[in-house]
């Protein structure tokens, strides 16, 4: 479905491999007039690299939106802001070769993003990943790709969804008094559990299998029993 606004897009897109390359997924994410996340989506690779997960989320962006309307696009992805900004018109130039004369890599997602961006009117934004005070459409579309790399489902707005988990990797504000101490974490927690589309490892350092249940870990998934555990 082509989302469509009046006057402009303000939008945002990230990838993410498990492992470079491993499990992968991407995602966009379509704000409102405030700037709020107000349509996304966010799809499974099985296997890829950051570079195809980066790249295929800012082509489903692009064939997501409306081509009439300018749109500002928020990454932090430098290879896939870089290779459509900066190396494309030199690699066209040179029948898709790079300067060593090597073909592309990724030539036929670069080529299609190319195709989309054709005739419209797109500003490139880079914003800094995980961080405290980073951009709020960024890092949602940071989480979403995350999950689906993780769980390697379709998910978003149109498919009811809820918003995506936080992520493990941004740094949480402290709210504490300074020289305050902590809080001990208490046990139990009301996490869901899913089943593992690929093998991984838990943040308590052991491996989980495929088809085996997992849960959320405050820096990752892993084995339910761990998800309360101490950082």
């Amino acid at each position: 479905m082509i989302v469509r606004m009046r006057e402009r897009v303000v939008a945002a897109c990230d990838g993410a491999s498990k492992g470079n390359p491993g499990p992968a997924g991407w995602a966009w994410v379509v704000a409102d007039d405030a700037e709020a996340p107000a349509r996304w989506e966010a799809g499974p690779l099985g296997r890829a690299t950051n570079n195809v997960a980066e790249l295929t989320a800012l082509e489903r962006l692009l064939a997501a939106t409306d081509p009439a309307v300018p749109l500002e696009v928020r990454m932090d992805s430098q290879y896939a802001m870089k290779a459509v900004t900066t190396w494309l018109p030199g690699w066209k130039r040179n029948g898709w070769k790079t300067s060593g004369g090597k073909p592309v890599a990724n030539q036929e997602l670069v080529v299609r993003i190319d195709e989309l961006l054709d005739g419209r009117s797109v500003d490139f934004r880079y914003v800094p990943a995980h961080q405290v005070d980073g951009d709020p459409l960024n890092d949602f579309a940071d989480r979403a790709a995350s999950q689906a790399a993780t769980v390697q489902e379709t998910a978003g707005s149109e498919h009811g969804s809820p918003a995506p988990p936080p992520s493990p990797d941004t740094p949480k504000r402290s709210t504490r008094p300074s020289g305050s101490k902590a809080p001990r974490k208490s046990g139990g927690s009301s996490s869901r559990t899913i089943k593992a589309k690929f093998a991984g490892r838990c943040v308590c350092g052991r491996p989980y299998a495929a088809g085996e249940q997992i849960a959320k870990n405050p820096q990752g998934w892993g084995h339910p029993e761990c998800r309360t555990a101490d950082a």
